[in-house]
């Protein structure tokens, strides 16, 4: 008996420690700035293309910074233009994608 009460003890103490720590899950880890591009190509192809060239009633973003302002592509992703629908990409997401695609000349 006393075997298996030391048994349990020692494996709850392995457990325990493995288990702790003390910190988030967050917590020492860094956060990454998300990626225009990356999101870009994930949220905007079904309408624009898979280039970004156009499709249908959307237009070519492939070259939007030649067109727009940083300031004014946030504008657009964020309320929306014409057809486009506002928030498709909200947030940081959408400051990355406006940065993103202004860099696109």
């Amino acid at each position: 008996m006393k075997k298996a009460m030391l048994t349990l003890a020692i494996g709850s103490a392995i457990f325990l420690a493995a288990c702790g720590g003390g910190k988030t899950a967050n917590e020492g880890s860094k956060t990454t700035a998300p990626d225009g591009e990356t999101i870009a190509m994930k949220s905007c192809i079904t309408c624009h293309g898979g280039e970004l060239q156009g499709q249908g009633n959307a237009p070519k973003i492939s070259d939007a910074g030649s067109r727009f302002s940083e300031a004014e592509l946030l504008d657009i992703i964020e309320n929306g233009k014409g057809s486009m629908p506002p928030g498709i990409v909200k947030g940081e997401d959408a400051k990355a994608v406006a940065k993103w695609l202004a860099s696109q000349k």
